[in-house]
């Protein structure tokens, strides 16, 4: 009887840990061949970036060091380059595979391109099997099907609390077994993605670096820093900065959830479960309603008012030119860090699109290059909650978005990131 053989497709889920694929393939197959391919889709060189520098920064690192968990359970991580649609055929037609599982995505791109590699490998009658691992609550737990998501987050948050219940992690495999793997590939680097190595300015309060085992120690250093927190800081005012762990999967929302659990007494309003709730809402209206999401109307059919001189009041906005010395600090973050916190973003959206009067969909598409936490269901369903053309923020007690008085009461955050350059 011959062996079986199931290829693991890693994309936004690049952890061992509570990794159900990878699992599942080591008790389903005979071997595993692990796979991450770097897409030229995302690192385009016509001179238009979907992922800046600081993104792929944290990329790089986060598969280097899932390369090395695997490697810990005897196993390795096969590193390919190329489109997936063509790349993934290709291996597995050389080791033989059965077989694929990969975690399905929610936004148009990505399922596009799985559904091209579906297609490709159905060619060859092998199975393309979708596994959901990227939210909190798995979509057969909600108390209502994806058509009927409530649009409110208030009812959604209620009804979720209320009627569905947060399943146990995934156990991580023991072992690992690869086939004899002629040529596992190297990790690349920025150059050869097309980008330059990002310069990290001195400013800069936190540094973020990817990949598994930081992820773990970002979130046992929050739950100490809520322990040891003496400033008098609320609670509810502190913030994880996970974003960027969760956005790649190195770290997953039930484990963040189950560590809540074992940590504190109450979960409801609980400042990392708001945080995940959210990312789990716009996962799912993304479901709901698809492209919709993408284009300048939303789901409302309407667009927001648009300005004349739309290139010149952008070009401000994005390099942190505007004359508000408040937005123009947080852009200037942005830039020099590839981040800044949610209630900025907020601050610097809002006055985008309803003071500037600007398209909100450039603003999304610059965050999307930006952002080290980018994800397109958290980005995108942001924006066009701001923009109105989304879920309705009136509806929303927890869309407030900030004055520059209240974010910034001493105005030490934009005197340092309106200040003279400076970098490590």
């Amino acid at each position: 009887m011959s062996e079986r053989t199931i290829l693991v497709w890693f994309r936004n889920d690049l952890r061992v840990q509570d990794n159900e694929i990878l699992l599942e393939a080591t008790r389903k197959a005979d071997k595993v061949l692990p796979v991450y391919c770097f897409d030229p889709h995302y690192f385009p060189t016509d001179g238009r970036m979907k992922t800046g520098n600081f993104r792929a920064e944290f990329l790089l690192e986060s598969v280097a060091d899932l390369r090395q968990s695997l490697r810990n359970l005897g196993g390795e991580l096969l590193i390919a380059h190329g489109n997936p649609v063509e790349v993934l055929p290709q291996l597995a037609q050389q080791y033989g595979v059965n077989e694929v599982y990969h975690h399905r995505e929610v936004a148009f791109e990505e399922t596009n391109i799985s559904e091209e590699v579906e297609a490709a490998l159905w060619k060859m009658q092998i199975n393309l099997k979708h596994f959901i691992g990227h939210t909190l609550y798995h979509k057969e737990d909600l108390p209502f099907p994806i058509k009927d998501i409530p649009d409110s987050f208030n009812t959604f948050k209620k009804k979720v609390e209320r009627d569905s219940n947060v399943r146990p992690c995934i156990a991580t495999p023991e072992n690992i077994i690869t086939p004899d793997i002629t040529d596992a590939g190297e990790l690349p680097t920025l150059e050869q993605l097309g980008l330059t190595q990002p310069v990290h300015d001195m400013r800069a309060t936190y540094t973020f670096k990817g990949g598994e085992t930081v992820a773990w120690q970002q979130l046992n250093q929050f739950f100490t820093g809520q322990r040891l927190n003496s400033t008098g800081k609320s609670r509810n005012q502190a913030s994880s900065k996970l974003s960027p762990w969760l956005a790649l999967g190195c770290v997953s929302p039930r484990q963040v959830y189950w560590e809540v659990v074992k940590h504190e007494q109450e979960t409801n309003n609980h400042p990392l479960m708001l945080e995940l709730l959210w990312r789990d809402y716009f996962r799912f209206m993304f479901k709901k309603y698809s492209r919709k999401f993408f284009d300048p109307e939303g789901f409302k059919n309407a667009a927001p008012e648009l300005a004349q001189n739309q290139d010149e009041l952008f070009e401000q906005w994005k390099t942190g030119h505007t004359g508000v010395p408040f937005i123009d600090a947080s852009m200037h973050e942005l830039d020099a860090t590839g981040f800044m916190n949610n209630a900025s973003r907020q601050t610097v959206s809002y006055y985008l699109v309803k003071t500037l009067k600007v398209d909100w969909t450039r603003g999304a598409q610059w965050f999307e290059e930006k952002l080290i936490d980018y994800s397109p269901a958290s980005n995108w369903g942001n924006w066009a909650y701001i923009a109105g053309v989304g879920n309705d923020p009136r509806e929303n007690r927890y869309f407030n978005p900030k004055t520059p008085a209240e974010l910034d009461p001493k105005g030490e955050y934009t005197k340092l990131w309106l200040a003279g350059e400076k970098v490590a």
